[in-house]
């Protein structure tokens, strides 16, 4: 699949595949299946350095917080006060730890995607989100559980007060919704968005090396039929858009994981009310 053609002599297009922007090779154990690649590398970073952040702020904090334990505090009363107990409520206290590590841990690995040296967003392959999306969908089921037994499954499932005949229809539908389509949209919302983002920033700032390299050169012929100063007039709109894509991409990375958390405490909501 053919990506985007940078840096080639005049009137030749080298193709850069999609795959070179999201596979990279292992480092350990390659050919089995416990292969180690830059990927789960940037998934035990971004465990190491949410768990840095925690233990700096908190396993000595002060009665009087400095501004990095503020900040940190911060983000644990964002968690606490806009998404468990305005969706959750008191029941939802127990789920703290748990949310809020997520929540970092999903921002950390977002932001990797505009750091410096590494320009690869971790949830922008499927396997982190996918297993998140797995263990969301264990926490609920439990939390139901713990809350209503084994009778959550059917208060999950057969809405009260509906006519008999409609349930025929309706628990499938309901069955469906809950159990399946709750986890697949939770992890496809946050790898396609990331995956969309890193594409994005590839294309500009690959286009603006497009249009300045043979600027660089001398003058000579650039791409896309466009003379050297048109090029180079070109490459500043484009590393202006890539510029304006990193700023995006951060408030991106920001809201997703704002949003796969909030929907992680909406489900568990929905499990410890039922119906």
């Amino acid at each position: 699949m053919t990506f985007l053609a940078v840096e080639a002599d005049p009137g030749e297009f080298p193709e850069i595949l999609l795959e070179d922007l999201f596979e990279f090779p292992a480092m350990l154990f390659e050919g089995t299946n416990f292969a180690f690649n830059r990927i789960g590398l940037l998934y035990l970073f971004a465990a190491a350095i949410v768990a840095v952040l925690m233990l700096a702020a908190f396993r000595k904090g002060s009665v009087v917080p400095g501004r990095f334990q503020t900040a940190m505090e911060a983000l644990v009363d964002l968690v606490r006060n806009n998404i468990i107990m305005e969706v959750i409520g008191t029941k939802g206290l127990r789920y703290l730890p748990l949310l809020t590590t997520m929540f970092l841990f999903i921002l950390v690995g977002n932001l990797f995607g505009v750091t410096p040296f590494i320009n690869m967003p971790a949830n922008g392959r499927m396997a982190m989100p996918a297993f998140l999306a797995m263990m969301v969908w264990a926490v609920f089921i439990v939390a139901g559980l713990r809350e209503h037994g084994i009778k959550y499954f059917k208060e999950a499932v057969v809405p009260p007060g509906v006519p008999k005949p409609i349930l025929v229809l309706l628990i499938p539908i309901e069955l469906v919704s809950t159990f399946i389509v709750r986890p697949l949209t939770l992890a496809v919302r946050l790898f396609a968005n990331m995956m969309a983002g890193h594409i994005l920033l590839a294309v500009a700032f690959l286009a603006t090396n497009a249009f300045w390299i043979d600027v660089n050169a001398g003058f000579t012929e650039a791409y896309f039929f466009l003379n050297g100063f048109s090029g180079a007039v070109i490459g500043l709109f484009t590393l202006a858009g890539a510029v304006a894509l990193v700023g995006f991409e951060i408030l991106v990375s920001l809201l997703q994981a704002y949003i796969f958390t909030i929907l992680t405490a909406v489900y568990i909501s929905s499990s410890v009310e039922a119906h």
